[in-house]
């Protein structure tokens, strides 16, 4: 814990934040079958990626006066995106720190993309939770502010474009649903759904929530002639 702690330049005051942020749901499940408490960092995952997305936000707000929304969004979809946090953290050999059930390690997890993005986000939870909303956004800024020089938008953000095309006719509401997962631990694969008021208007599945969300958006402009 010393050497994580060092590596992202924080030390935690109550360090069961920091091991939740840790522990995947594979060794969880391990533990639940050996009758001890184990929680996965599944709920730090879901609060870590709403505080990445606001202080991505702020930040490209501040430092892009000029642009758009539609580029904004692009942008922070872009950078924020499996890839990238999956990348920062390698950057700080966060797979080296998970608690990782058998399956996972013997099929590489720890180098996954999908589970060293949503550790990323559990362990900016960790730390928001921990040290409030400016350790996070220091430890975030601290990978997001060199990515964003020099950085060319290479990725489909289908969501925004999806949106884009929505709010064309005020009143109408798009929205996503995780409708189930398939697959063991170790290969899960998740199904979504995009929904405009109620309606099923796309369908995707992905290695990350965010992946199946982004194909059932791609999905749902194919239908309307968009793609």
């Amino acid at each position: 814990m010393d050497k994580l702690e060092k590596n992202i330049g924080y030390k935690f005051n109550n360090r069961s934040y920091l091991m939740e942020a840790l522990t995947h749901s594979s060794f969880a499940n391990e533990q639940k079958d050996r009758h001890v408490t184990a929680r996965s960092n599944e709920r730090m995952e879901f609060l870590g990626d709403a505080v990445v997305s606001i202080i991505s936000a702020k930040f490209l707000f501040e430092k892009f006066p000029d642009m758009d929304e539609g580029e904004l969004s692009k942008l922070r979809s872009s950078l924020v995106c499996t890839g990238s946090l999956s990348e920062f953290a390698r950057r700080i050999h966060l797979g080296d720190y998970l608690f990782l059930g058998r399956g996972e390690i013997n099929t590489g997890g720890a180098d996954r993309d999908s589970i060293l993005e949503n550790a990323f986000e559990a362990l900016t939870a960790a730390i928001y939770l921990d040290g409030g909303m400016g350790e996070a956004r220091k430890f975030v800024l601290s990978f997001l502010s060199k990515a964003v020089e020099g950085h060319n938008i290479n990725f489909k953000d289908y969501k925004t474009q999806l949106q884009e095309v929505i709010q064309e006719n005020p009143g109408e509401n798009v929205y996503y649903v995780i409708t189930g997962t398939n697959g063991p631990d170790h290969n899960k694969v998740f199904e979504a759904e995009v929904r405009l008021n109620h309606n099923v208007i796309g369908k995707g599945t992905g290695k990350s929530k965010k992946s199946a969300e982004q194909a059932a958006a791609k999905e749902a402009l194919r239908l309307m002639g968009l793609q």
